[in-house]
């Protein structure tokens, strides 16, 4: 069942123009210059329910945009937009009871006060049951283990600690669906794991959809099964990650550790680096095959072999060259 419907969305900005310098600033009060500049265009798709959809693209490619459309903050030039049967722009008042928003460098919770008051506003906000909202608060904070800080006023709260309450009051309501902007940013490694392991919960026994837009792409790897590409406004790739790592990822990065002298000169195998016993081969797996490389191994004594794949990264920035983005 698809629980979001794109159709054919446009959307143009008309942007005030001018040249540097005293004498163009004075001319641009009299007279100024506009260029139109196309943010989204004609794209289309199709989210299901319970799907978790990584929203990518460059800076400017028109992914706010998007989002903002489908958030309902944004009307669009043309094109259709229903999730779950309503219009975001049109029908707001009932539509953003079904969604949770969190941007990473915009704050939805009161600065001053304690986050537990801000969690209070919220439910008086979408008048959500007292009995309902005591449940699904109490899980939140015990989920993203904010117990001890709820009662500290937002200012006060380091930014990973921050998002964690960020993502907690955009659930508050149960919304059918999670837009995360950037949910990560800033984060350090252990804050990172316990929100991509709370949006995998959520998303699991909540069955809460989640459109994904970021820039980490570790992000990605760890949350999103499909990706939606843009760029220059339009879309240019929808699939699966796994997909895309077939095409691209056509390089191995093998790690052996041995006391032997190793001489091996084939094609699609390169010796990165060598030092005392260590040597680190790049293989490229459209020339030769990984269980070859190590066919070749066999006369050897092998201490340790150690096998990684390219860096999402890298397959990244290899589809927005293939797209020229």
């Amino acid at each position: 069942m698809n629980l979001i419907h794109v159709e054919n969305l446009n959307k143009t900005f008309k942007v005030a123009i001018r040249d540097s310098g005293l004498k163009n600033s004075l001319k641009s009060f009299i007279k100024r210059n506009y260029k139109y500049v196309e943010a989204v265009k004609n794209i289309s798709f199709d989210i299901k329910k319970g799907e978790i959809v990584g929203y990518i693209g460059p800076n400017g490619a028109g992914k706010s945009t998007t989002i903002k459309m489908l958030c309902g903050i944004l009307k669009p030039d043309s094109g259709i937009i229903k999730i779950n049967g309503l219009d975001p722009y049109k029908d707001r008042k009932k539509f953003v009871k079904d969604i949770g928003v969190v941007f990473g460098q915009r704050s939805q919770l009161w600065w001053d006060i304690p986050v537990i008051d801000s969690f209070d506003l919220i439910r008086d906000i979408y008048k959500i049951n007292e009995q309902e909202y005591q449940k699904t608060k109490d899980n939140l904070i015990r989920l993203l283990n904010i117990e001890e800080i709820i009662k500290m006023p937002v200012r006060q709260l380091s930014l990973g600690q921050r998002m964690k309450c960020e993502i907690a009051a955009s659930l508050l309501h149960r919304p059918k669906i999670l837009f995360l902007d950037e949910p990560t940013i800033g984060l350090d490694s252990i804050s990172k794991d316990i929100v991509r392991t709370f949006i995998k919960k959520i998303n699991k026994e909540m069955n809460v959809t989640v459109i994904l837009t970021t820039h980490d792409m570790q992000d990605l790897e760890s949350l999103a099964n499909r990706i939606l590409l843009i760029g220059k406004g339009e879309k240019l790739y929808d699939g699966t990650l796994s997909k895309i790592k077939k095409q691209f990822d056509t390089y191995k990065k093998v790690t052996i550790r041995t006391k032997e002298l190793l001489n091996i000169n084939q094609k699609g195998i390169s010796l990165e680096s060598k030092r005392k016993d260590l040597y680190i081969y790049r293989i490229d797996t459209s020339k030769i095959t990984l269980s070859k490389f190590i066919n070749y191994l066999s006369k050897y004594n092998i201490d340790d072999i150690d096998v990684e794949n390219e860096n999402i990264d890298n397959v990244i920035i290899k589809l927005y060259q293939e797209f020229h983005i």
